[in-house]
């Protein structure tokens, strides 16, 4: 009896199943034979990946190793139709196809490809990195733009460029262990932005910025305009299994989106949607072709939201940021502060922090008392070790 009614459970999931293909192929059309084998064997090259697959010898020669998943003659290491297809290191594929890991075969050092495209009225992606890894830029002391490495152009595609680029890692892994680290990191990040904003005022534009850097973005007239979690990240190189690590150096990626404006002139571009789908002026759809804006105050306010979003809204102990945080994510753009405003205000803030505080653990809003107990004591006694160390509260780069 029971197995009879698991046959029919199985024959009922089996039809409903079919309908609700049957129902996408009305949709979007008969499944393509790429298709119908990805269904059978998700764990397969298909796709976009497809042409790192294919460019794998060219990008061999050009000094760069893919994934073993990527070589021409690779095979899966599981069977066809296994359900634990997802287990296998070599199933895994990048989150996004047009980013993808590689080794420099020099010296065997990992890096990341970032195929872009460039059109006449395209992003220029390429033009602002190159234009922020260029002399005198390059040499400035408050640039924290991540450096490009390498230019390659695709064969046969003049308009197909690869950018490599150093890999780096998300900002907050691993996490924060005291505001003294959070204070350094709001530091960098504020610093590029206005350096950010002056440095392109050019007449050139998501790649790597390093977050001291949006003041020194804007100082230079590039507009982000995608300064969001994915879009910060951090040069691990220097973290080591030990007690302490030394000062890390945060970037800004991603310039698809950024634009650059001449010293002077006024900035206007039409809204573009980034990340954060949050933004007051990105909201109106019936105007968001026709009304153009100014893009640096909405770099503002995605700054000012990822802080808000996720350190005062993850974190007890941040009402010291609220005023600008406030200021910051204003509805209306010209009500936001410039932001040369904005660093001078944190710089009084991160002036006026209790210096007790500094070493102080950030407690996750939804972190069990329990658990906040045991990690305050293993806390302290790595406090103590900076302590004797002479370890600087907040480690800012030298």
């Amino acid at each position: 009896m029971g197995r009879r009614n698991a046959t029919v459970r199985s024959a009922k999931q089996a039809e409903e199943a079919a309908r609700r293909q049957a129902a996408r192929d009305r949709v979007f059309g008969p499944p393509t034979e790429e298709m119908i084998r990805f269904r059978k064997d998700p764990g397969i090259i298909v796709f976009d990946e497809v042409w790192w697959r294919d460019h794998y010898y060219w990008l061999l020669e050009s000094g760069y190793m893919l994934r073993s998943r990527y070589h021409p003659d690779w095979t899966s290491p599981w069977p066809e139709g296994d359900p634990d297809w997802s287990t296998y290191e070599e199933a895994q594929r990048p989150p996004r196809l047009d980013i993808m890991d590689a080794t420099r075969t020099a010296d065997g050092a990992y890096v990341v490809l970032k195929r872009i495209r460039v059109e006449p009225y395209g992003s220029r992606e390429l033009e602002i990195t190159q234009y922020l890894s260029s002399e005198p830029l390059a040499s400035d002391p408050r640039n924290h733009s991540v450096r490009l490495l390498e230019t390659l152009q695709a064969p046969k595609d003049p308009a197909l460029h690869i950018l490599v680029l150093p890999l780096l890692r998300p900002f907050d892994d691993p996490e924060f262990e005291t505001f003294g680290e959070i204070i350094a990191f709001f530091s960098q990040m504020f610093e590029v932005l206005l350096n950010f904003i002056r440095l392109v005022s050019v007449d050139y534009s998501r790649t790597i910025l390093y977050s001291q850097g949006l003041q020194f973005l804007h100082e230079h007239g590039v507009a982000h305009r995608d300064c969001t979690r994915l879009n910060i990240m951090m040069n691990a190189d220097n973290l080591y299994l030990d007690q302490w690590h030394p000062p890390v150096k945060y970037y800004f990626i991603d310039y698809g989106l950024s634009t650059q404006h001449k010293p002077g002139e006024i900035p206007l571009e039409f809204p573009v949607h980034g990340a954060d789908k949050t933004v007051p002026e990105n909201q109106d759809q019936s105007n968001n072709f026709e009304s153009r804006c100014n893009p640096f105050p909405t770099d503002i306010y995605t700054l000012g939201n990822l802080i808000r979003r996720y350190f005062m809204k993850k974190y007890y102990g941040f009402g010291f940021m609220d005023t600008l945080v406030v200021d910051m994510v204003e509805n209306d753009p010209s009500k936001r502060p410039q932001i040369d405003e904005v660093v001078d205000r944190f710089a009084k803030i991160r002036d006026s922090f209790p210096i007790w505080r500094l070493r102080n653990r950030p407690i996750p809003r939804k972190e069990f008392m329990v658990v906040t107990l045991w990690k305050e004591s293993a806390h302290l006694a790595r406090t103590i070790l900076l302590l004797i160390d002479h370890k600087s509260a907040i480690p800012d780069l030298p």
